[in-house]
């Protein structure tokens, strides 16, 4: 299953400039919250591996609870993210998606070459997320108009991504896998701008936004890697 989640945030207008110590420390902080998050997803897809729990469920189960959860916990994450009970959300959120990603991780840990295949996909991701962070910090012109696009193009990938449940469409798959990294990693640069610009001054709204982002790369990373470079017993 190749599921982008839907990001709220995307295709918002701009809020009120932050000075330049504000937005400092968001960017700081949600550098932070992210790092932090990966222990969660982590801990949540080894819990998923050991257990089978979301190969259990079946596709079509794995579908609905997906978006449930997803759905509810990025609810959840808005609604507190002011207050103290954020940044435990948004880790629990971190957590189910991890579970969610079990599934997946299991099949290229079920290869020969699995463990490699998943190191690669992380290498990869981390230097994708450091390739747009740099970036960020370089371009000076506005990018908040490109997030109109990008959402468009999300949901655009969501929808797919779902029909292929059914379809089951190797080819799809493919494409699919393709665009989302491409989409994904302009969102991260996306997002980690507006950070830099002051139009975003919440960092586990900022955190929640490139977090997706990551998890869809690494995702869709690992999903070609498995296709093109998996080697059966």
């Amino acid at each position: 299953m190749n599921l982008q989640p839907v990001r709220t945030d995307a295709y918002l207008g701009s809020g009120s400039s932050a000075s330049t110590e504000q937005r400092n420390r968001v960017l700081r902080n949600t550098y932070w919250l992210l790092a932090l998050s990966m222990i969660p997803t982590v801990l949540g897809a080894w819990l998923g591996v050991s257990t089978g729990l979301a190969r259990a469920m079946g596709p079509g189960m794995s579908l609905v609870v997906f978006l449930v959860g997803a759905f509810g916990f990025m609810f959840a994450i808005e609604k507190t993210k002011n207050t103290a009970a954020g940044v435990p959300v948004l880790l629990g959120f971190t957590f189910f998606m991890g579970v969610m990603l079990s599934r997946l991780v299991g099949t290229v840990l079920g290869l020969s070459n699995g463990a490699s295949l998943i190191m690669t996909a992380f290498a990869g991701t981390g230097a994708i997320f450091l390739g747009m962070a740099s970036l960020s910090s370089i371009i000076k012109r506005d990018l908040t108009s490109m997030g109109k696009w990008l959402f468009i193009g999300m949901i655009m990938l969501l929808v797919a991504g779902i029909a292929n449940v059914f379809l089951q469409s190797s080819a799809l798959m493919i494409t699919l896998s393709v665009l989302a990294i491409g989409i994904f990693s302009a969102f991260i640069l996306h997002d980690l701008k507006r950070v830099q610009d002051g139009l975003e001054t919440n960092y586990i709204t900022a955190t929640l936004g490139v977090y997706l982002s990551i998890y869809n790369v690494f995702q869709s990373l690992l999903m070609l890697l498995g296709i093109f470079g998996g080697q059966d017993d």
